[in-house]
């Protein structure tokens, strides 16, 4: 009875408001300390005197309509997107078909959706994989089933960027593990092979490779045999990418302890099931990181091929730009294809995490 009487006199104090919530959060984090208190004001009026004049610049005083006269906005002219979306995006491909490229990119975004559950990957994913490219590659070449034939020459804009990076990131990561293997070989030719090459292409530039694919290759070719410059362009870039995949799996492979390959020997694993079963899946889920940070360098380095003369998504953006009426509005369109670039590197960064994640083992 004593007890219950003191429980219902005791007097529960909280704690001060400017200790807890956002107050609380503000204190502690943004003013704790005369050091912090100063360098908060200092990015603050960094924001106010950068970030209010961009959102004024590229929102509110900005001109939306197609073919409008910016010249009298103060304001950013998105009306050069408006209106040459279809060059900067598909380039010289028809006009009047565009309904084919499109229908190729959403089928490629909805297979590359579904394969970032793991849930899905099977059997049924991978034929759908080739399926879905099959089609894409009539859909954009034609020549069959009716549709009109388009010149590989014609593909620009954003499909060549798609198709630089992504058969170019498909094909490198596995020619990449394979020359990892190759230099922790202990056959000599092919090791010194692996390492020969992989020094070779990481000594020189992507640029001096797409030179190279372009001007040099061709002339050792036969006459009469041409090969086309997207392709040669493709090589270039699987070939450079490979060559930084192979370093990255190999400090995985490093990484990996002795006690694994140990333990394979003792239960009769030859050198291609201990690989496939037990090293390479643990090397390459601890290389995620580095593994994807190379493959978005590669991915932002497929607009390289501009200087070779390939109407990529840079090169369409300059072309629009090069006439009279959009020469003012570079800021606009560079912005419009960094938007594009970012939120691809970023599908891929936020699928690393996720991927990483759930192949986590708490090891």
């Amino acid at each position: 009875m004593e007890s219950n009487i003191i429980n219902k006199n005791k007097v529960i104090i909280k704690p001060p408001i400017a200790s807890v919530g956002i107050i609380g959060w503000i204190r502690e984090n943004l003013f704790s300390s005369p050091l912090n208190t100063i360098l908060t004001v200092i990015i603050i009026s960094i924001l106010w005197f950068s970030v209010i004049p961009f959102l004024n610049w590229a929102l509110i005083d900005s001109c939306w309509q197609p073919d409008a006269n910016c010249r009298e906005t103060s304001g950013a002219c998105w009306s050069i997107i408006s209106s040459n979306y279809k060059i900067i995006l598909f380039g010289f491909y028809p006009q009047d078909i565009l309904w084919r490229p499109v229908t190729a990119i959403l089928m490629l975004v909805s297979l590359l959706v579904i394969s970032r559950n793991r849930n899905y990957w099977n059997a049924i994913l991978g034929y759908s994989w080739i399926i879905g490219l099959i089609v894409m590659g009539i859909l954009l070449k034609g020549g069959i089933f009716g549709l009109e034939p388009v010149d590989i020459g014609k593909w620009g804009g954003i499909i060549l960027t798609l198709l630089l990076s992504v058969f170019g990131l498909t094909a490198a990561y596995p020619l990449g593990i394979i020359l990892a293997l190759g230099r922790q070989s202990k056959m000599p030719i092919i090791k010194t092979f692996c390492i020969f090459y992989i020094e070779l292409i990481r000594g020189v530039p992507l640029i001096s490779l797409l030179f190279m694919s372009s001007v040099v290759f061709p002339l050792f070719l036969p006459e009469g045999v041409s090969i086309n410059g997207i392709l040669r362009a493709q090589i270039a870039i699987i070939m450079f990418t490979a060559a930084y995949i192979a370093e990255v799996v190999r400090g995985g492979l490093q990484g990996m302890n002795k006690g694994q390959f140990e333990a394979a020997d003792s239960i009769g694993l030859n050198y291609v099931k201990t690989m496939r079963l037990i090293i390479l899946p643990q090397a390459l889920k601890i290389v995620i990181p580095p593994s994807v940070s190379v493959l978005i360098s590669a991915f932002k380095d497929t607009s390289l091929v501009v200087i070779i003369g390939l109407y990529d998504l840079l090169k369409t953006t300059q072309s629009t730009l090069s006439e009279p009426k959009w020469m003012r509005f570079s800021a606009e369109a560079y912005i419009f294809i960094a938007l594009i670039y970012f939120v691809c590197c970023f599908f891929m960064s936020n699928y690393s995490r996720k991927l990483e994640k759930e192949l986590d083992t708490g090891l």
